[in-house]
């Protein structure tokens, strides 16, 4: 397996236990900020390598609030992806993003409260820009891939993500649809801006399990719910990161990858030793 893999995957088992990968392998790999979800898998899709991380932990024993999101992103960076696509559920605030169904989202409002945000937070400050979370051709291509496969899918949309654990109040999920949202999550904030920082290009394949609770001819959103549909989507999501490897190549050099190019705010002689060491993955090409 190369030092570099170019595609990474975060989402669950289901994924990097597809058939189509070849070469299988389990990497424990470690971060300045604690350890990943989930040991990472390596393999082949088509030949080309691929990383899968499982968000919520082997067997699904994170909340949303206590993913290491840093870590996560961290790990990845340190394998050299460039190309980060997150499959997830979500909850739909419209009619026509139907359960089943399968939306690419375009942008993306973040309702959480408690989790960490930034690497930058200890003593070195960026700014980066997020006015467009997502990478649109990255995004453009996992659209493609969908209708390869002939999913029913969708692009465009606003995510809302969500503290969680728990699910919306009726009251709450009104107010997300009055505000013009089209989908709810857990996961994509601050998964969305943490790529961005380590300059990646970053997608999500939102599987929609629920109309939430706004709905008054269907019934509320529920775990059994959520499982079942996301393990029938399990089988089209293998097909379309497959449909996708193929892409890849096509993908113009994207101005994500040099996300923190005259972003940092602190002089480099203010700069602890131990934090520019920590931040070393992210930083050293503008640093050294």
């Amino acid at each position: 397996m190369e030092n570099s893999i170019d595609l990474g995957i975060i989402g669950g088992s289901g994924l990097y236990g597809m058939e189509a990968l070849e070469h299988s392998q389990e990497l424990t790999v470690s971060t300045p900020f604690g350890p990943p979800s989930s040991p990472v898998i390596v393999g082949r899709l088509s030949g080309q390598p691929v990383a899968f991380l499982a968000r919520h932990g082997l067997g699904h024993t994170l909340s949303p609030t206590e993913v290491n999101y840093r870590a996560n992103i961290h790990a990845l960076k340190s394998l050299g992806v460039r190309w980060l696509v997150s499959v997830s559920a979500c909850g739909s605030l419209r009619d026509d993003y139907a359960p089943g169904q399968i939306v690419v989202p375009d942008q993306l409002i973040d309702f959480t409260r408690d989790r960490k945000r930034s690497f930058f937070d200890s003593g070195i400050v960026a700014h980066v820009s997020v006015a467009d979370p997502f990478c649109a051709d990255l995004s453009a291509v996992v659209y493609a891939s969908l209708q390869e496969v002939g999913a029913s899918a969708h692009s465009g949309g606003t995510s809302i993500t969500i503290e969680g654990p728990r699910f919306s109040t009726r009251a709450e999920s009104n107010v997300f649809r009055a505000w013009g949202m089209s989908l709810i999550g857990m996961t994509t904030a601050p998964e969305a801006f943490l790529a961005r920082e380590a300059e990646m290009c970053y997608a999500v394949m939102a599987h929609v399990t629920d109309y939430d609770v706004w709905h008054v001819t269907e019934e509320p959103v529920s775990v059994e719910q959520v499982v079942r549909i996301s393990r029938q989507n399990t089988a089209i999501a293998q097909w379309a990161i497959q449909a996708l490897v193929h892409r890849l190549a096509a993908l113009p050099a994207c101005p994500h990858q040099d996300a923190l190019s005259k972003t940092i705010a602190t002089a480099p002689e203010a700069m602890s030793p131990e934090t520019r060491a920590r931040l070393d993955l992210l930083l050293k090409k503008y640093l050294d």
